[in-house]
């Protein structure tokens, strides 16, 4: 059972910053040529799942742990309010249509937990709507995983309260941060303990797909925590090029080598 409580929101102590930060750049390059085997081999996708209170990081981790993959092989997807279409369909069917095609990764900046997330704290939806919710997500995931061979990662960005108001302060103080602010993020922020309850539930009960806690209080240790069970599971996966069958080319197709040796 997951206490948010007692997981620590820093990097393990004696780990070496400089060390960690000396092997990004490698390791970003990597997830960026797998990128490009699974876009190739269209026989695995891979959907990447942030959530975490405001500010916790989930744009920065999009932008640098996919900074090397090609446009054409990611998405990115960000769930906020509900429009009135939105509002009028089960909670599933805006999240459905964006879940990924084989071959691709698709990265979700908040999910369908937002809606045994928000809609639970603020007592939108009574608990019998939650438990419906529950296992729907539970079902769904596993339709991903088992129906179309798609990996999912869910990361949790375990942000400490302390460290929240210092991020949401910024965006007021800093002119190149302006726009990030959001008087709604305030207004959320009274309602920590119960959101905490509320993502402990989720985690907890939905595990059919595994969460990771992420210690978010530093962002060199976030990414690096990130990058590393992305690259991770990408490897696990074995991809490969498919190759040509070049016996089977089609006539005319393709420039046959010369004999070794002659008109040398």
């Amino acid at each position: 059972m997951v206490k948010l409580s007692e997981i620590s929101t820093r990097a393990p102590e004696g780990l070496n910053r400089d060390k960690v930060e000396k092997g990004m750049k490698e390791m970003y390059k990597r997830i960026g040529e797998l990128q490009e085997m699974m876009l190739a081999g269209e026989q695995h996708s891979l959907l990447v799942v942030f959530q975490g209170m405001d500010a916790s990081g989930k744009d920065g981790l999009t932008k640098r742990v996919f900074r090397y993959c090609s446009p054409v092989g990611i998405r990115a997807q960000g769930f906020g309010k509900p429009t009135e279409d939105e509002f009028a369909h089960d909670f599933l069917w805006r999240i459905h249509k964006h879940t990924p095609a084989k071959g691709m990764i698709q990265v979700f900046n908040r999910s369908h937990y937002e809606d045994i997330l928000i809609q639970r704290v603020h007592g939108w939806i009574d608990e019998e709507h939650v438990e419906v919710r529950i296992n729907a997500i539970n079902a769904f995931e596993s339709l991903l995983q088992k129906d179309n061979n798609t990996t999912i990662l869910k990361f949790y960005l375990h942000l400490s309260e302390e460290r929240q108001l210092e991020k949401l302060q910024e965006r007021i103080d800093l002119p190149r941060k302006n726009y990030k602010h959001n008087s709604g993020d305030w207004e959320q922020r009274k309602h920590w303990d119960k959101y905490m309850e509320c993502y402990e539930g989720a985690i907890n009960r939905c595990n059919i797909a595994p969460w990771y806690i992420v210690p978010a209080d530093q962002r060199w240790y976030r990414n690096f925590y990130v990058t590393q069970t992305v690259l991770n599971t990408l490897e696990n996966l074995n991809m490969e090029y498919p190759l040509l069958d070049k016996d089977n080319l089609g006539e005319g197709v393709g420039i046959k080598k010369k004999d070794k040796g002659k008109d040398e």
